[in-house]
């Protein structure tokens, strides 16, 4: 198989309820791939289905290489120490650990603390090492920086280029737009159970359409415009302000926000 995971017509429903309808798409080796979507559009059925974790009813899921999983919330036992879980993680997939792993993610600083008395981001660089035990080829990553700060988001963000360096092929499922934009490849925006986009950042900015965002301040206040062409829009917009005599005294103009596309995208605008 020329691509690390290839979906074909995958169906899945729960009940009554169709929860992905006819899904295609394929991730190709050594990128990272997002997957996105409002809650309940399916993405993280999509993402048991690829994982291995969920029966699905129709279709075909093909995995080229081995997998790692770190999931958005982990059952860790509270008094477990992290060494003790990366001890056991091992034993159970036959391998040994790899000390290079340890050091990159501060694992080895965690030695003596207990799981409940880590930190969030420190329990996220646990779950990370979890999932890198045995060298996958392909890492699932469900939200992996929630519930983090600015710190914790940019040093887990820095191992994920690390590991996309290294050849690894990433599916990343994240609420924060920034993240996927600054991270993936390639992204996949499911709306209803169906990709309603396929492609680059670039790409979806140029099916969606580019808009602007004018924010005026007066003296009497802000108001806020969205127009699809600012040469025409902007000098029909400030002559209503000369026709009031109102006093303009500042301007912001903004192109739309990757957040905006998906949004449209997404819930289907």
């Amino acid at each position: 198989m020329d691509h690390a995971i290839q979906v074909e017509n995958l169906y899945k429903s729960y009940g009554n309820d169709l929860i992905l309808k006819d899904l295609n798409f394929h991730v190709e080796i050594g990128e990272i791939f997002g997957i996105l979507g409002v809650n309940g559009a399916g993405k993280t059925t999509l993402l048991e289905c690829m994982e291995g974790l969920r029966k699905y009813e129709r279709g075909k899921v093909s995995v080229n290489g081995q997998v790692g999983i770190q999931l958005q919330s982990a059952s860790l036992p509270a008094c477990i120490k992290p060494m003790e879980a990366i001890h056991l993680f091992a034993k159970w997939k036959k391998t040994k650990v790899g000390p290079s792993i340890l050091s990159a993610l501060g694992i080895d600083e965690l030695a003596r603390k207990q799981y409940c008395q880590l930190s969030t981001g420190q329990k996220r660089r646990l779950h990370l090492a979890l999932a890198l035990i045995g060298d996958p080829d392909i890492l699932f990553l469900d939200e992996p920086t929630a519930g983090l700060d600015v710190e914790g988001r940019i040093a887990l963000h820095n191992q994920i280029r690390r590991l996309k360096e290294l050849g690894k092929t990433i599916i990343l499922a994240s609420h924060d737009m920034a993240e996927i934009e600054a991270l993936c490849s390639r992204i996949a925006i499911l709306n209803h159970g169906c990709i309603a986009f396929l492609g680059t950042v670039d790409e979806l900015t140029e099916e969606v359409g580019t808009q602007y965002n004018i924010e005026i301040i007066t003296e009497c206040g802000k108001d806020d415009y969205t127009v699809d062409d600012i040469g025409e829009s902007l000098p029909a917009i400030l002559e209503q302000y000369k026709s009031k005599s109102l006093t303009i005294l500042d301007i912001k103009i903004n192109r739309g926000s990757f957040q905006q596309h998906f949004i449209e995208v997404a819930k289907g605008e």
